[in-house]
């Protein structure tokens, strides 16, 4: 769907509305661990807009967008500058490397998630996962139609929290430092009624937060990791 265009088909705005908004999460555990890139690169960049939004927040780093799908770098082509370029390709295909690699939410689109995310490990210093946690028991109890989401928006595999940083390192990173990320709490171009269905989740949120997202859902996780080191022998 994403070389055939029917990822945009489904996508007109390819989801550029959030694109500073997660930018700003990813800025925010780079600086709380005080990193500062100079050579950003993003795997499955999309419009553009997040890389574009991050080297904004970082004036000194360069980056560089990649993606499979045609519709996508054709989005991107007008936004080429001295310190942005995209290119359409397979990453894993290309020899480049980088300080820091973005992957954010691709991971749930991709067949083989945890090999994909392992050979990744060797196109960075640091890798930035952003990781959208679909399963909660109200997505299962009120009948969140993933069969929908498979279709429209890609999602084949869902995760909680525990199971998106259990990934992660069974790909063969260290976690660094993570955070909920509350993708219906502040994403921007939220309908009414998706911010009232909101309020118990920030109520509940303030007095037991795992437990509020595991029951209503509504976050992302962004992990914050680096390859980890050979065992010793």
């Amino acid at each position: 769907m994403y070389e055939d265009g029917g990822y945009l088909a489904h996508n007109p705005t390819w989801h550029t509305e959030n694109s500073a908004w997660k930018a700003q999460q990813v800025a925010k555990i780079l600086v709380k661990n005080k990193l500062s890139p100079s050579t950003i690169h993003e795997v499955g960049c999309g419009a553009g807009e997040v890389l574009l939004s991050l080297l904004q927040l970082f004036p000194t780093a360069r980056g560089t967008g990649f993606d499979v799908s045609p519709q996508a770098i054709a989005l991107c082509r007008s936004k080429t500058t001295d310190r942005a370029s995209f290119e359409l390709g397979d990453l894993l295909q290309m020899h480049t490397r980088a300080e820091l690699l973005l992957v954010i939410d691709v991971i749930e689109h991709v067949e083989d998630y945890i090999g994909f995310s392992r050979a990744l490990s060797d196109r960075a210093e640091y890798v930035v996962f952003h990781i959208p946690l679909d399963l909660s028991a109200q997505a299962l109890l009120r009948g969140y139609t993933f069969s929908k989401a498979r279709k429209e928006i890609g999602h084949l595999h869902y995760f909680t929290k525990d199971t998106a940083l259990d990934t992660v390192r069974d790909a063969g990173y260290d976690v660094i430092d993570w955070a909920y990320t509350y993708t219906q709490s502040e994403s921007p171009g939220r309908s009414l009624r998706v911010r009232l269905a909101d309020i118990p989740r920030r109520l509940t949120r303030l007095f037991a937060e795992d437990l509020a997202i595991r029951a209503l859902g509504g976050c992302s996780v962004v992990v914050l990791c680096r390859k980890s080191a050979p065992a010793p022998r």
